[in-house]
């Protein structure tokens, strides 16, 4: 299902770098279900789940810097003369990239009611599977290089695109995404892939959205706004991938003896 490496540049840059492509997505954005309001004030909803991050921006030491600017970058986004509610960042400290979604939501609390032995069974199969991964390219354990591409509106949400620095540290990506979504022992617990990989780190997603709602204006913001920030390409290093679980999309947390993979 992924993207080949040429067509994911192809279809990343537009969304990151194009103007027309900001006024098309404009008008599909939607106020995001994974908050809601108490008293006036967006709050978390419950939304259950696990999935495949690098370590959230509080425990990446290794991408602090990179973190640290993004930090900025979500400052700078929540002063754009745009309405107040639009947008809900996300807590610095969560941000990260999803490598692969796993389970969520229904298909999570349906999953783990029927099967008491879920969560064990999926860090036994994670395990194995990253051990197999890792066979695979222990002649070429380093970290993985992608760069800082714009920023990009997705229908409930907007982030921070990535492109990879060649297509080596593209493959590796996707070639760990196969194992995951290939793999039998984690296709009979319910793992199945759902999205194209779009690389990102998401900064905040849609609240309240007016009915007079400029989009044709919203969408010149959001490229002026990526223009001011267009010279960065500062470079984000995947160096470990980790089995995280979320109760809502505010918090990725872990035990220390489940699955993570050393890039």
């Amino acid at each position: 299902m992924d993207d080949n490496y040429q067509t994911y540049l192809n279809r990343v840059v537009r969304m990151a770098k194009l103007p027309e492509a900001y006024r098309t997505q404009v008008q599909h954005i939607q106020e995001s279900y994974k908050f809601h309001s108490d008293s006036g004030v967006k709050q978390p909803t419950p939304f259950p789940g696990y999935t495949l991050i690098t370590p959230p921006a509080a425990e990446d030491k290794c991408n602090s810097a990179f973190y640290n600017q993004l930090q900025l970058y979500q400052e700078e986004l929540l002063k754009l003369p745009i309405d107040s509610g639009l947008i809900v960042p996300l807590p610095t400290a969560s941000l990260h990239l999803t490598l692969a979604d796993l389970i969520w939501d229904s298909a999570f609390l349906h999953t783990s009611e029927k099967n008491p032995q879920f969560t064990e069974e999926l860090n036994s199969h994670l395990t194995l599977a990253f051990q197999q991964y890792q066979q695979l390219i222990s002649s070429e354990k380093q970290p993985i290089s992608w760069q800082l591409l714009g920023l990009i509106v997705m229908p409930r949400a907007v982030g921070i695109g990535l492109i990879p620095t060649d297509i080596s540290c593209y493959e590796k990506i996707i070639q760990f995404r196969r194992s995951i979504y290939q793999n039998p022992n984690l296709i009979s617990l319910g793992i199945e892939q759902h999205y194209h990989f779009t690389a990102h780190i998401t900064l905040g997603y849609f609240g309240e959205i007016s009915a007079d709602l400029d989009r044709s204006k919203l969408a010149s913001i959001f490229s002026d706004f990526n223009q001011k920030w267009s010279g960065d390409t500062r470079e984000f290093l995947i160096h470990r991938v980790e089995l995280r679980k979320f109760d809502d999309m505010t918090h990725y947390y872990r035990q220390p003896d489940w699955a993570s993979l050393d890039f």
